[in-house]
């Protein structure tokens, strides 16, 4: 196959590529740099296309497997492995770019985490500031599970503390 039939088959699937990108990443933008990407990849693994296979379940495997890879490293990126013993995943999501809206929830926020006890709002504070466990308890001299369960029943304490705020 020469690269001008290679190039006019990839062309013939760009829309049904772009459909299939929306469907998975559910955003226009990131649906035509999945489909960008994945012509970029067809291209420079022109070599390992099969001629008189079907052009458009390559295209869709190659482009699948992008969203898939970003979706992971993005994934990877947003999530902190504590090193205890039992291992917890937890994601990390802090955003840099806080709207005036964002601002007067954390306000609410930081209001309601004020109200609560010590006896959890500590832990959890030094938590959300990237002690690790271990460190936490150490300087509560607390076990490292009380530790854990009292930063997880601060999130509940935490959700009914501002129920009743609003």
């Amino acid at each position: 196959m020469s690269t001008q039939e290679f190039n006019a088959k990839l062309l013939e699937t760009e829309k049904s590529l772009k459909y299939f990108a929306l469907s998975l990443s559910k955003d226009s933008e990131n649906a035509k740099d999945l489909v960008q990407e994945t012509f970029l990849k067809a291209i420079k693994n022109r070599n390992k296309y099969i001629s008189d296979t079907n052009m458009k379940a390559w295209l869709f495997t190659i482009l699948r497997n992008t969203y898939i890879n970003q979706v992971t490293k993005l994934s990877s990126k947003n999530t902190i492995n504590d090193d205890s013993e039992n291992n917890y995943l937890i994601k990390n999501k802090k955003n840099n770019n806080e709207s005036t809206e964002s601002k007067i929830y954390k306000s609410e926020l930081d209001d309601a985490v004020s109200m609560l006890s010590d006896e959890y709002r500590i832990p959890f504070t030094k938590f959300y500031d990237g002690y690790k466990y271990k460190e936490i308890a150490e300087e509560t001299n607390l076990p490292i599970g009380t530790v854990k369960s009292r930063i997880f029943f601060f999130f509940f304490l935490l959700i009914k503390s501002l129920k009743t705020l609003s």
